[in-house]
């Protein structure tokens, strides 16, 4: 079964491209949630409302926590951001 902290392992492979650390140790990283099934949910918290690698980072999370052996589903959320709602719905578009 995966775990949460399986999760933020994987994520801590995603770095902001402009800092060179991960997304995890900037504390982008909010609310993870994985369930029995292997469903897994987290949230992106970009440094600033205008960050423009925010999508490039979502997707990118998106690719490391799914490539877990375990994972079926997984939903990531970008909040704080002034296109979030675009965003996310292109993050669910690629499901």
């Amino acid at each position: 079964m995966v775990t949460k902290e399986d999760v933020l392992n994987a994520l801590k492979t995603v770095a902001d491209p402009h800092m060179g650390i991960s997304i995890v140790d900037m504390g982008l990283i909010r609310d993870v949630e994985v369930d029995d099934e292997g469903n897994v949910k987290f949230k992106l918290i970009p440094t600033n409302p205008y960050c423009m690698s925010v999508m490039a980072m979502a997707f990118q999370a998106k690719e490391a926590v799914k490539s877990l052996e375990g994972v079926k589903k997984v939903e990531v959320t970008v909040e704080g951001h002034v296109m979030e709602k675009d965003i996310n719905e292109m993050l669910k578009e690629k499901e």
